[in-house]
C-alpha cells in the first residue's frame, strides 16, 4: 500500500485516492486543452486536472501541448514565435480558443491542476501565475526537468507540490526495469508520473515491471501516477496494483471505473488524511522526453 501525509498547507493530494485526472481536460470528449474540456471534466466531478504550459513570444503562459501549433491550429510554427493577441484570436481544432493558465487556474478555484511544464522558458511564467492566482496549495508541477520543477517549488513555497522530474523519475524507472533497489535520493516528489509505456519500452504495460515500480516507488513514500489510461480494463489493473492515480483522455470512463469500485470521490470532497495508494481526437505530436504524459 502507497502512503503518504499530506502537507498541511496542501489542498492537493487530499482528497481519497485512487484519483482520476483529465489529460489536457479530458481531449476525447473535447477540443484539448481548452475551457470546455475543463468544464466538461468538471462537470463529470473530476477533482484533478491535467494540462501542458507553452509560453507566448510575449511571455504569456498557455494551456498548450505541441511545440508547434500545425496539429491543433490553423496555424503553422512554433509557439514561441506567436504573441498572445495572435494566439487569443486561434481556435482549437476550429472551435475552441486558446487558452490562458492565468484563466485556468482562476475558473476551477476548487480543483486541483496538474501542469506538465513543456520549456524552461515556461517557468517564470508559471511562477507568476500561481502567485496571481494564488494557486500553489492545489498545482503539481511536473512533466519537466528536475531544475525547473525546483525552481517553481522554490519560488511558489511549501504549499505547491511537485512530481519527479525527468532525472530522478528515468533512475527510478531503470531501477524498476533491473530490479535493483533506487537510491533514497531519487525521492525529490510526492509522485512519479509514468507512462503505461515508452514506444517499445514497457513500463506500467508490463504486470511484473509495473508492480515492481510501485513497490519500489512506495519504498521511497513516492505515489505512481499513471498515463495515459483510456480503458476500464488496464484502469482497473493498475488501481489494483496500487497506483496513486490515473491520468485519461476518458474520464467519462474511469469515472464508471471508480464508481465500480466504490471508490469514486466527486468534486468538492475532501478529507486531510493519508493517501492510499465518443470520437476521439487527433494525439500528441510525441515531441515530450521521458516523464511527461503524451
Amino acid at each position: 500500500m502507497v502512503t503518504w501525509t499530506v502537507h498541511p498547507s496542501r489542498r492537493y493530494g487530499s482528497h481519497p485516492g485512487p484519483w482520476a485526472f483529465a489529460h489536457r481536460g479530458g481531449s476525447a470528449l473535447a477540443p484539448e486543452n481548452t475551457m470546455l474540456a475543463f468544464e466538461r471534466a468538471v462537470g463529470l466531478g473530476l477533482n484533478y486536472l491535467e494540462t501542458d504550459v507553452r509560453v507566448t513570444a510575449d511571455g504569456v503562459p498557455i494551456a498548450f501541448h505541441d511545440r508547434t501549433l500545425d496539429r491543433v491550429t490553423g496555424l503553422r510554427g512554433r509557439v514561441a514565435t506567436q504573441s498572445w493577441d495572435a494566439l487569443s484570436r486561434t481556435l482549437i481544432l476550429g472551435s475552441e480558443p486558446v487558452l490562458r493558465l492565468d484563466d485556468l487556474l482562476a475558473a476551477f478555484p476548487d480543483a486541483c491542476l496538474t501542469l506538465d511544464i513543456k520549456e524552461a522558458r515556461a517557468v517564470r511564467p508559471v511562477i507568476e501565475a500561481i502567485h496571481r492566482t494564488r494557486s500553489a496549495d492545489r498545482v503539481c508541477v511536473a512533466g519537466g526537468w528536475d531544475a525547473w520543477l525546483a525552481a517553481i517549488a522554490d519560488a511558489c513555497g511549501p504549499a505547491l507540490t511537485t512530481a519527479l522530474g525527468w532525472r530522478a523519475l528515468t533512475g527510478l524507472l531503470g531501477a524498476a526495469r533491473l530490479g535493483v533497489r533506487p537510491p533514497r535520493g531519487l525521492a525529490t516528489g510526492p509522485f512519479a508520473h509514468v507512462g503505461v509505456d515508452y514506444g517499445r519500452l514497457p513500463m506500467l504495460a508490463d504486470a511484473r515491471t509495473g508492480a515492481r515500480l510501485v513497490e519500489m516507488a512506495a519504498d521511497l513514500g513516492i505515489g505512481v501516477v499513471a498515463w495515459t489510461v483510456d480503458d476500464a480494463a488496464t484502469a482497473h489493473r493498475l488501481i489494483d496494483a496500487g497506483v496513486a492515480g490515473v491520468i485519461t483522455d476518458r474520464p467519462d470512463v474511469l469515472r464508471e471505473v471508480l464508481i465500480a469500485r466504490g471508490r469514486w470521490v466527486p468534486r468538492g470532497s475532501a478529507a486531510r488524511r493519508s493517501v492510499p495508494s465518443g470520437d476521439r481526437f487527433s494525439g500528441a505530436d510525441g515531441d515530450e522526453l521521458v516523464g511527461a504524459p503524451s
